[in-house]
């Protein structure tokens, strides 16, 4: 039985999938199974994993029905008590696996662990900026405070003991957007997170990822099913607030009125600093400058933050 299960969810990802898979059979700590879950790509994906003879890949196909479900079915394949995923256009360094093997026998009663991890954009990489004070080389966080900046769990930097899902259940197969999100804070009001300060993973940044998917605007950002959970849970609730922000004003670039004021209207506003607030109140004409802005900041490695 191998120690890890690496689930690769992929869709047509047919420039990226080969370097990301390199990362994983590069990797210094061998004891692990890489489980290819091709979600109905219609590219040459398929023609590349071919090319690897690797033993330790499975390779699975099944019909379009998105990363959730591509996910879940890895799940269900696994033959290991630690599981990581890994998006077909990221990429781990090599010692990814071994630094979370270390941090798996050093923390024996911890059941998620994660790492900070780079951001590459078209013109630069930088390190992700996190809401957590640096007190030594791993912290045990709370997962809401943590979060305030840069998520510390991503579905290219973290390993969970199977367990896990066992209990807060597999990604939700119905939400369109926003699953990994619904995820994290199902596993965050269950387990404290192991973060490591080693920067072990490269996430490819979209650049156009506060302007596109306007259709999916309706089916991301559902909080309801925690609105009980946010009423006793401070933590809980101002992350959900940061949230609802980011969203209020995609919406409001959108043109989404309607939707704008019910994510408005569930903000605790006492939760937002003072930018933040105004940036709600402006019109979307000065939103969408500032949003050009905001991109040539992250481009030059500035960061993202304040629309977070």
């Amino acid at each position: 039985m191998p120690f890890f299960s690496v689930i690769i969810p992929l869709y047509n990802k047919e420039n990226f999938i080969e370097a990301t898979l390199k990362s994983v059979i590069s990797q210094t700590f061998t004891d692990f199974e890489i489980i290819i879950v091709d979600d109905g790509s219609t590219d040459n994906s398929e023609k590349i994993i071919t090319k690897f003879s690797d033993y330790r890949i499975r390779y699975f196909k099944k019909c379009n029905e998105g990363a959730s479900s591509a996910r879940n079915y890895g799940i269900e394949k696994i033959r290991s008590n630690y599981i990581s995923f890994l998006d077909a256009d990221d990429y781990w360094y090599p010692n990814f696996l071994d630094e979370m093997f270390k941090n798996i026998n050093r923390f024996k009663n911890i059941k998620v662990f994660s790492a900070a991890i780079e951001v590459e954009t078209s013109k630069s990489t930088y390190p992700a900026t996190y809401a957590i004070k640096k007190t030594g080389d791993f912290e045990i966080v709370n997962y809401f405070k943590a979060s305030a900046k840069e998520t510390v769990i991503c579905t290219s930097c973290a390993v969970f003991n199977k367990t896990v899902f066992q209990k807060v259940g597999f990604f939700d197969n119905q939400k369109k957007s926003g699953q990994d999100t619904d995820m994290w804070i199902r596993i965050g009001l269950c387990y404290e997170i192991l973060f490591s300060w080693k920067i072990l993973a490269r996430y490819i940044y979209d650049e156009n990822s506060l302007s596109k998917n306007k259709n999916l605007l309706n089916t991301k950002g559902d909080f309801t099913k925690f609105k009980e959970d946010e009423k006793t849970n401070p933590d809980l609730k101002k992350f959900l607030d940061l949230n609802r922000f980011s969203l209020a004003i995609k919406c409001k670039i959108a043109g989404n009125k309607t939707l704008y004021k019910t994510h408005y209207n569930n903000i605790d506003l006492k939760n937002l600093g003072t930018k933040k607030r105004i940036l709600l109140l402006l019109p979307s004409f000065i939103l969408k400058t500032l949003i050009s802005f905001k991109k040539i900041l992250t481009d030059t490695g500035f960061g993202s933050s304040v629309f977070k």
